[in-house]
């Protein structure tokens, strides 16, 4: 072992070795070689390609469908989305599960970019469970929804879509909050979200009331999201349905907007 030891100590021989077999591939400089773009930071060109109102040459417009809807009401919250997923034109998924089950006392909504949404609000989950353990106590929704606006905003106008609710209960009692990818916040007794929303609060206000009863707020949420899958191409598939109440949030059912047609037809 000693006579191994000495005949590579403190010899380059072994170094001079490598680099003749190496040959000329020994000098390469990855780091000179590769191309860099022609912009400093990436993420602000993407936004300056993104923003329709830039003045960039090159505009990438990024189209969004989706709808979903949370409101208060004497029971609780009631939350309902879509299910459809689009790339433009095209329909992605029809199953797509809009409603992120963040803790059993917090949820939140998709609308924006999907991949942006799923992130966001699992690293939510995350710093939401963190605080649990750190301070033996559930976070209130207010903080949650903080948390999530303060996550995001330092990449404001980096091409990030997010258009989400966080609701959930707490020691306050029930909470709604909507908070988006530029870091605003807002709070609410009702929300809708994305692109069919206008139809879905047409519907909501025609029926919207606090007294309503849990199984007449089922219904308003349902027949809300039915009416803007059908006047919105970019939303569709089965509508999702949860109840927050005190005891933690509740699924409630998945209803295909295809036999809601034929539901409501004689309404």
């Amino acid at each position: 072992m000693d006579a191994f030891v000495n005949r590579f100590k403190g010899t380059t021989a072994l170094w001079s070795d490598e680099s003749s077999m190496l040959g000329d591939f020994g000098s390469y400089d990855a780091v000179k070689e590769f191309s860099h773009p022609v912009f400093e930071i990436p993420a602000y060109q993407n936004a300056n390609c993104t923003d329709e109102k830039s003045d960039s040459e090159c505009h990438i417009k990024i189209e969004h469908g989706t709808t979903t809807l949370a409101f208060k009401f004497q029971g609780g919250i009631m939350v309902a989305v879509d299910s459809r997923a689009s790339a433009g034109n095209y329909i992605a998924s029809q199953t797509v599960k809009k409603v992120i089950e963040i803790n059993p006392y917090l949820l939140g909504t998709m609308a924006g970019g999907a991949a942006d949404c799923q992130f966001w609000q699992r690293e939510l989950g995350k710093h939401c469970r963190l605080y649990e353990l750190r301070n033996r106590e559930r976070i209130s929704v207010a903080a949650a929804s903080k948390l999530l606006a303060n996550m995001v905003y330092p990449y404001k106008r980096m091409g990030i879509s997010m258009g989400t609710m966080v609701t959930g209960w707490d020691k306050t009692g029930p909470n709604l909050f909507y908070v988006d990818s530029d870091g605003s916040r807002y709070k609410n007794d009702v929300f809708s979200v994305g692109s069919g929303s206008p139809y879905a609060y047409g519907v909501l206000d025609s029926g919207l009331d606090y007294e309503l009863s849990t199984n007449d707020a089922i219904e308003l949420a349902r027949r809300s999201i039915y009416h803007a899958t059908y006047r919105d191409a970019a939303s569709g598939g089965y509508v999702r349905i949860y109840h927050v109440k005190e005891q933690g949030w509740e699924f409630i059912g998945l209803h295909d907007v295809g036999n809601l047609h034929w539901e409501y037809q004689g309404l």
